[in-house]
Parts: C-alpha cells; sequence; structure tokens
C-alpha cells in the first residue's frame, strides 16, 4: 500500500520576528547574574512575557516571584525588562539586596520623559492597557495623580483635564501603531496643544513586527503568532493579521497548534512576539512538516541591528 502524500503548504515567515534588543539584554542579565554570582538568583515579576524563556532560565537557578518581599536576604534579585515603579528599587536599597534593572531602555526613555514632564508641570495622557507591568512601572515614576490613562479612542473622547492647554502624551512601547494613530489622532483633535513624545514611544521592534505582518497577511489564507497570552506585542501581532482580514490565531508553542485551523489553507504566514525564542518558531515547522509538505519562504520586510549595553559591573562577565 502506497503512503498517501502529504499535502503542499506555503509558509511565509516574517522577517523580523522573534527576540527584540531588549528582550536578548533581560535574558543576558540574568544569565549574566547567575554566572557572576551563583544560584540562586531571583527575579522579580516574568523577566519577559514568555513560559519557554522563564522555564529556561529556572533552570539555570532563577527563582521568580511576584513581590520583593518575597526575596530572602543576601540574594541578588533582577527586575522585569517591563520596568517597575520606583517605590521597587527604593525598597532594594532599603533591605540592602542587590539588584540589576532589566529594564528594556526603550521603556526607560518613557520613564524619563514622564518624570520631565511633570518635572515642567503638564498632567500626562498615558496610552497603554490597565493592568500591564509596563504601564505600572511608568505611573510609579510620577506622584499619584499626574497621570491619567486612556485605553482607547472613547476614553480620548471623554477625557477632561483640568488644563487642556497643559497636557502631554506618552505611549506604552507595545501598543497597535494603528490604534494608537487613532487614540492620538482624537487628542490632538480635542486638545490641540497637546504635546507630542519626541520621538513616537511605540518601539522600533514593536512597529517593525506589526509592519512585517501586514506586509505578508493579505498573501495568507491564516496566520499563526507564537507568544504568551499575556505579551502585549504579541496580541498585537494577532490583531494586525485580523485587520488585514486574515485568520490569526495566538499560539505559545508548537503543541498548542489546533490543525482544524488550518482546514482549507494552503498559503500559511507565520511570526513570533519580541518576547519569543527562534527556537519555538523552527519547532512550530518542524510539526508542520509532520503533516503538510512544506515550502518556506522568509519575507523581510526590515534588518534590525540595534543592540543595548549591559548594566555596570556585568560587561566584564559577558
Amino acid at each position: 500500500m502506497s503512503i498517501p502524500e502529504k499535502p503542499a503548504l506555503q509558509l511565509l515567515i516574517a522577517a523580523p520576528r522573534g527576540f527584540c534588543a531588549g528582550v536578548d539584554r533581560a535574558i543576558r542579565i540574568v544569565e549574566l547574574a547567575i554566572e557572576k554570582h551563583g544560584t540562586p538568583v531571583y527575579v522579580r515579576h516574568e523577566i519577559v512575557h514568555n513560559k519557554y524563556v522563564v522555564d529556561t532560565l529556572r533552570a539555570k537557578g532563577a527563582i521568580f516571584v511576584e513581590e520583593l518581599d518575597e526575596v530572602p536576604e543576601g540574594v541578588p534579585v533582577v527586575f522585569s525588562a517591563h520596568g517597575v515603579p520606583k517605590s521597587v528599587p527604593t525598597a532594594a536599597q532599603d533591605r540592602g539586596l542587590t539588584y540589576l534593572d532589566a529594564t528594556c531602555p526603550l521603556v526607560s526613555k518613557v520613564h524619563r520623559q514622564a518624570e520631565r514632564l511633570v518635572a515642567a508641570g503638564r498632567h500626562i495622557v498615558f496610552i497603554g492597557h490597565a493592568g500591564h507591568p509596563e504601564v505600572i512601572g511608568t505611573f510609579g515614576q510620577v506622584p499619584e495623580g499626574a497621570m491619567t490613562l486612556i485605553e482607547d479612542v472613547a476614553d480620548a473622547e471623554n477625557f477632561a483635564p483640568a488644563d487642556p492647554t497643559n497636557i502631554a502624551f506618552l505611549t506604552q512601547t507595545t501598543l497597535s501603531v494603528d490604534d494608537t494613530a487613532d487614540v492620538v489622532a482624537t487628542l490632538q483633535r480635542r486638545f490641540p496643544a497637546i504635546q507630542t513624545p519626541r520621538p513616537d514611544d511605540i518601539c522600533y521592534a514593536t512597529s517593525n513586527r506589526q509592519a512585517a505582518v501586514k506586509s505578508i497577511a493579505s498573501m495568507c489564507d491564516a496566520m499563526l503568532v507564537i507568544g504568551a497570552p499575556n505579551s502585549s506585542n504579541s496580541v498585537r501581532l494577532v490583531e494586525v493579521a485580523e485587520r488585514e482580514g486574515t485568520p490569526a490565531r495566538l499560539i505559545q508553542r508548537a503543541d498548542d497548534l489546533d490543525f482544524g485551523f488550518l482546514a482549507g489553507v494552503t498559503t500559511l504566514g507565520i511570526t513570533a512576539g519580541a518576547s519569543a525564542p527562534e527556537i519555538l518558531v523552527r519547532e512550530l515547522v518542524e510539526r508542520l512538516s509532520q503533516r503538510f509538505t512544506i515550502d518556506e519562504q522568509e519575507v523581510e520586510t526590515n534588518r534590525e541591528t540595534v543592540s543595548f549595553k549591559l548594566p555596570r559591573g556585568l560587561e566584564a562577565a559577558a
């Protein structure tokens, strides 16, 4: 009996995809801290939003906790790439803890902008998602009441500042470029004097990954995005594909794939959020190859060359 031929499947793999420079740096900080200080090294919150990455670092000796008071005396602690309120490093200093800040430098830039705007007497409109660690960290840079969270166009329409002539806006770095543009346009229409950040705060990696998805979505019958459900930039990639009219699903690992989603699909787009390592892309392609005859093509829309310096004290260990 002859073995039936596997159906053909064209894969269009978006580039850039996967790890950004901020994620690379954060993971390396944990690895180097373990090399320098030995185990365990504590990490407050997930270093980045990806279970595979967290589990890999845990296997190397990292212990992940939610709050600083779970960190025992005499061991180093790393703060996640999303950033933390000022109260967290202050509390670490008060306890005499050695800490390393793995906040993405692009998030740190937003923190400094927030401080400068408040020092200049402006009220900040912050465009972001309630409860996201980056939002919590940014709000924690300024006094309570100095910043108002705007999540969508409806919030922008309803916002009523005390002094409409003295406001500025900042944004969470991992938002949808299109959605943010709509919110910003609403704010600028209602408040012509609103101060705009220099440059735009949506990070290069978020913009590039969304542009890469846009470039292939219309050529695909469906798209798969590898990333965590609590990863803002990964969820936005799904939304970008769907906005282009292409059905899309978010999966964390190849084993999460429901092959029923691929019924009738002959061209499949694949990308990965900024916290997802390339090994998970290869894992997915391997799983697909068990059911299909794969024709794989990478579609590159931009080449990233950004890198960020490590914190002082870790460069020598690198």
